[in-house]
């Protein structure tokens, strides 16, 4: 499934092109917060493990085991996360937990990319150190339904378009450029349905 495939001039894999697929479907069936978003983002996140270990990005790699077992998580708090356990509402996020999630940003940033510099063969570990602590924060408050999470992804999808033409995912970089775009959709979305909005 790594065999070079062309598709519309843009060199990937079999491998890439599935989980590309698999990704924009999670996204979409978010932002319409659907809860079949979670099935969809543990087979998206499995298959990109696997594209992004092959490309010695062992911090995306690893992220993506982590975004499976927060989608499990995530998909309970969806379904009976609410007040009396029930489905959970779209919320805006208070401002102590806007600080909380930038100091974890930026503690799971130093940690990240401490970690990938010291003990890995990674040619990018700053980079990926940030991104990979930003998509943490990102996959954390989406499983809350807050909807500051298209934010912080807009954020690091703009950056991970970058790397990933850096790492030669070409076909990965249109997808997270794609993101961009649904984030923007996602977050003008969730802001009209949040329970809490002024």
């Amino acid at each position: 499934m790594n065999d070079p495939i062309d598709l519309f001039g843009i060199t990937t894999s079999s491998l890439e092109l599935i989980s590309f697929v698999l990704a924009v479907i999670t996204v979409v069936l978010n932002i319409r917060r659907v809860h079949w978003a979670w099935l969809f983002s543990i087979v998206s996140s499995a298959t990109y493990g696997v594209v992004f270990y092959q490309s010695l990005l062992y911090g995306g790699a690893a992220l993506q085991v982590v975004f499976i077992v927060v989608s499990v998580w995530g998909w309970h708090q969806w379904l009976h996360g609410g007040d009396k356990h029930d489905l959970l509402p779209v919320t805006r996020s208070s401002k102590q937990v806007l600080l909380w999630a930038g100091a974890a940003w930026a503690v799971g940033f130093v940690l990240i990319a401490g970690f990938l510099d010291h003990y890995t063969d990674t040619d990018v570990p700053y980079p990926e150190g940030f991104l990979t602590a930003g998509s943490l924060v990102g996959q954390l408050l989406l499983a809350r339904k807050k909807v500051e999470n298209w934010i912080v992804w807009i954020i690091v999808d703009v950056l991970y378009v970058g790397l990933f033409v850096f790492k030669g995912l070409n076909l990965t970089a249109v997808l997270y450029a794609v993101f961009v775009v649904l984030a923007s959709i996602g977050l003008s979305t969730w802001y009209r349905h949040s329970s809490d909005k002024p």
